[in-house]
């Protein structure tokens, strides 16, 4: 897909995906799109952490659900975590949906724009992973459980550093579709209002 317009407005998040691996000269171009985001004053301090290990993946799977499994929902407790939390209670949870790629971002602790840059960096990922065919999902699940004894552990087996703090994620493969290829149908939009200020 060429037109930029286009890219944008199909991508559509995949919550289903086959096992088939991903080749790497794909997973690379979704990583140095990713690499390109833009970052308060150029700081280009993300770390991202690239797992396609199975047995790794199961792992952190695990870690999640009985992290999850032991909290409570509250009336005030987003959304999706409260799924997440539901989900995680009955036994079936795994939060990266069984991908065969799971990249998960960090960046300095304390850095105010950490968020900023790594919701910039995840987009550039996902939108070259519409454009090469691939599916992918914003996962948050290991940033919610940043402080989480268990996960931190084995992220900084993983590779995070101790001044690293998880500020994001995203699943990546091929959809588990009879075409492989993601759903492009765009959602209406109901939200995300604007205001012209003339």
């Amino acid at each position: 897909m060429d037109d930029a317009f286009e890219l944008i407005t199909s991508r559509r998040s995949t919550r289903k995906f086959s096992a088939k691996p991903v080749d790497r000269k794909l997973l690379d171009r979704v990583l140095e799109a990713g690499r390109y985001a833009p970052s308060g004053g150029n700081s280009q301090t993300s770390h991202l952490i690239v797992i396609t290990n199975r047995e790794v993946l199961e792992q952190m799977a695990v870690i999640a659900r009985e992290s999850f499994a032991k909290m409570e929902v509250l009336p005030s407790t987003y959304r999706s975590l409260a799924s997440a939390i539901k989900a995680s209670k009955s036994g079936n949870y795994v939060f990266h949906y069984n991908a065969p790629v799971l990249v998960v971002v960090a960046n300095k602790k304390g850095y105010g724009n950490a968020l900023a840059d790594t919701g910039c960096l995840i987009e550039n990922m996902m939108l070259e992973a519409n454009s090469l065919d691939l599916g992918s999902c914003w996962i948050n699940q290991v940033h919610w459980l940043d402080e989480d004894p268990d996960m931190h552990a084995k992220m900084v087996e993983l590779g995070l550093r101790e001044d690293e703090r998880i500020t994001g994620g995203m699943a990546l493969g091929y959809a588990d579709s009879e075409d492989e290829l993601p759903e492009r149908r765009p959602l209406p939009r109901t939200g995300n209002q604007i205001t012209y200020v003339e």
